[in-house]
């Protein structure tokens, strides 16, 4: 019997299979838009991903949209209603406590913190996008390991054509794509087609069909089932941590190649790498990949 629990939740539907689950985004009627319900959603579910059990139990995840969309952002008429609360009326202390106390500015700060649980997940990240991929949903696409998408998609961050920011979005943007395109994406509004995201690195693959889509999908989940699961997310913490160090003056390279090695020998000694390397000298699949059974097929 599973030890994970996974929802139930309202706003996401869920297809559970061995060692993988697809996340699908489900308010069709809204185009995928995020209600802060679905931000809260989606935050509970990365938290019980990044648990014992789901370490154990899930090594990938594929985060889709219901309806032929991924996700058209925010919904303003969250944002809306969050606009009507009242400010506190005392001067808050510290900058994380002004934002507590703001109702809007809290919410805006809970969607930042499910794209760094979502880019910090010990799991294979992968979005599959199609239609419309707009605001936040751009910032799913660029805190996940892999994407595809449909040759129907288009990509936007439209924060400043209504006079907003991109504001949790655009760090996670600016990191996976690079400053220039960063710039030009966010202060233009500027919409993207596939074959635009494709050249600019944010997608692996673009399909023309379903069946192409899901024939991408299967490759994309047999290569991650060849890897190992904690090998996997020492490499993610890995790159985080390099990423950050080359944003930071006078980062501490040596201290992250430091831990590098000591995690390194760690695995050879006695975790996945002894494995790994025990079944290649007997020409067998390592126990991660014989946990898939005959292979993954979405």
């Amino acid at each position: 019997m599973s030890a994970l629990l996974l929802g139930p939740y309202r706003t996401l539907r869920l297809r559970r299979a061995p060692q993988w689950v697809e996340v699908r985004l489900s308010r069709p009627e809204a185009r995928n838009a995020m209600s802060f319900e679905m931000v809260g959603e989606l935050r509970a579910l990365f938290a019980a991903l990044d648990s014992p059990a789901g370490r154990a139990e899930v090594q990938a995840v594929v985060l889709r949209g219901d309806g032929g969309h991924f996700c058209s952002g925010g919904d303003v008429k969250d944002m809306r209603a969050a606009l009507s609360a009242p400010l506190p009326s005392g001067r808050a202390e510290g900058r994380a406590e002004r934002v507590r106390a703001d109702a809007l500015a809290s919410a805006n700060r809970g969607f930042g913190e499910l794209l760094t649980a979502a880019r910090a997940c010990p799991q294979a990240l992968i979005a599959a996008l199609e239609g419309a991929v707009m605001g936040g949903g751009f910032g799913l696409a660029c805190v996940a390991d892999f994407a595809v998408a449909r040759d129907d998609v288009t990509l936007a961050l439209p924060e400043a054509s209504l006079g907003l920011t991109p504001a949790q979005i655009a760090p996670f943007v600016a990191q996976r794509l690079g400053l220039p395109a960063a710039r030009r994406l966010a202060l233009t509004g500027l919409r993207l087609d596939a074959a635009a995201a494709l050249r600019l690195g944010l997608v692996e693959e673009v399909c023309d069909s379903e069946e192409a889509l899901a024939a991408a999908l299967t490759r994309l989940l047999g290569a991650v089932s060849r890897c190992a699961p904690e090998a996997r997310a020492h490499t993610k913490r890995l790159l985080a941590r390099a990423v950050a160090l080359g944003a930071e003056a006078g980062g501490d390279l040596d201290a992250l190649l430091d831990d590098a090695a000591l995690e390194f020998a760690a695995a050879a000694r006695g975790g996945e790498g002894a494995q790994g390397m025990l079944a290649f000298i007997h020409k067998q699949p390592p126990p991660w990949q014989a946990a898939w059974g005959e292979g993954p097929r979405y």
